[in-house]
C-alpha cells in the first residue's frame, strides 16, 4: 500500500488578498477552482513539484480562524535561500527565525505559517 500527498487546504478570510500572497511570496498560481454559492475552493501550485495548496474561501465566514497554537505548518525548500530570505524580509512576512538549524517561516494574510528551507548539496 501506497500514499502520496496530493494537497494541503487553508481556510481564508480574503482569497484575493491570499492569491497575490502565495503568487508574491512561494511563486504559487491558480490552477483549478469550484465555486459554490457558499464557498469558493482555489488550487494553488508551481512547477517544481506535484503537490497543491487549497485554499478555501468560506462566503459567510467574517471572523479570524482559530489556528490554535500555530504547531503546524507547511514548508517549502528553495534554491536560493538568501534571495528568499531578502524578498520576504521586505514582504514583511517573516514570522519567525531559527539560525541555529539555518531555516525561518513567514506567515500568510490568515496566520498560517510556512517554513522556508535551504536546499542541501553536497
Amino acid at each position: 500500500m501506497r500514499f502520496r500527498a496530493v494537497h494541503e487546504n487553508y481556510n481564508v478570510r480574503d482569497l484575493e488578498r491570499s492569491l497575490r500572497f502565495y503568487a508574491e511570496a512561494l511563486g504559487l498560481r491558480e490552477v483549478r477552482r469550484q465555486e459554490a454559492p457558499e464557498y469558493t475552493i482555489v488550487f494553488l501550485k508551481n512547477g517544481e513539484s506535484e503537490f497543491e495548496l487549497e485554499l478555501t474561501w468560506l462566503k459567510g465566514h467574517a471572523e479570524a480562524y482559530d489556528l490554535g497554537e500555530c504547531e503546524f505548518h507547511l514548508a517549502f525548500k528553495t534554491d536560493d535561500y538568501e534571495g528568499a530570505h531578502k524578498k520576504h524580509s521586505e514582504m514583511g512576512c517573516i514570522c519567525f527565525e531559527n539560525e541555529q538549524m539555518g531555516i525561518y517561516f513567514i506567515q500568510d494574510p490568515d496566520g498560517y505559517w510556512i517554513e522556508i528551507i535551504p536546499e542541501r548539496r553536497g
